[in-house]
């Protein structure tokens, strides 16, 4: 038996986990880069920074929002109302969250912080910031899974395998973007990979509930594919775009989230 069937032949929770995992497995091997590297050039991180943005906008659309709108459409719905819905609730909840969570953009002062006031350490700020971001990252690969086994036509595993991938691949540089700047913090290089890769294990979790809440309830899943949609929209407007544009290079950015689009979208219409 080949692993591609093998893993055709798993419960989808179980398929979301391992998806997950994988995206985590990636985001440490970019916070792996600390190893080798103390510091990251700032139009590197605008290019990782944009690339992230990219990938996660092409998602929102080609990976949670189409299929909301196709599945609903299908179902004889109004094919817009999930999608809307859906997609402003999730921008909601991240910022409800943004607004309890105290955490620290990359690239702000300590007088910037966000959230409930609090004495925490300024690198634990950090790693909460990403860690925020990574919430509806693991949640939309989590909800394209859980898709699969309600057996509607326009869920592939395909096409979630595409999204892991997707977020996978973005990951890596998150994960260096995360580690080093920890290591310019002054932490060590291991407590700055430990960190870096630490931020990205609530991607499993928020997998694997993502995945059992749709089974679960089968008619939320075009709402729950555009919450995470909205979720991770929010994330890029509200987060990576912001710390991309800082420097004055804002060219090198904006290539980064060409070629993370293109790429998310390559994957999304080749594989789904």
């Amino acid at each position: 038996m080949d692993i591609v069937t093998w893993f055709r032949g798993l419960d989808p929770v179980i398929q979301a986990l391992f998806a997950t995992l994988f995206t985590w497995f990636v985001t440490a091997l970019g916070a792996g880069m600390v190893f080798f590297f103390k510091e990251i050039k700032r139009t590197v991180l605008d290019g990782m920074l944009g690339f992230a943005a990219g990938v996660m906008i092409a998602a929102s659309f080609w990976s949670l929002l189409a299929p909301a709108i196709d599945m609903t459409e299908a179902a004889g719905g109004i094919p817009w109302l999930p999608a809307v819905v859906g997609f402003l609730v999730g921008g909601g909840f991240l910022w409800l969250v943004d607004q309890i969570m105290p955490h620290l953009h990359m690239g702000n002062e300590d007088n910037q912080k966000e959230g409930v006031k609090t004495s925490l350490r300024r690198s634990t700020l950090l790693i909460l910031a990403i860690t925020l971001h990574n919430i509806p990252e693991g949640l939309a690969v989590g909800v394209a899974f859980g898709a699969i086994a309600s057996g509607i036509p326009e869920a592939s595993l395909a096409g979630a395998l595409a999204l892991a991938i997707g977020i996978g691949l973005q990951n890596f540089p998150e994960g260096a973007a995360v580690s080093i700047p920890l290591r310019r913090e002054g932490l060590s290089r291991f407590k700055s990979f430990l960190y870096g890769q630490a931020s990205g294990l609530v991607e499993p979790i928020a997998g694997v509930l993502g995945a059992y809440a749709v089974i679960a309830m089968k008619p939320i899943l075009p709402y729950a594919l555009s919450f995470a949609a909205g979720a991770m929209i929010y994330v890029v407007v509200e987060e990576l775009i912001p710390e991309a544009q800082l420097d004055k290079k804002t060219d090198i950015a904006t290539i980064g989230a060409m070629l993370g689009f293109a790429l998310m979208m390559f994957l999304d219409v080749s594989l789904g």
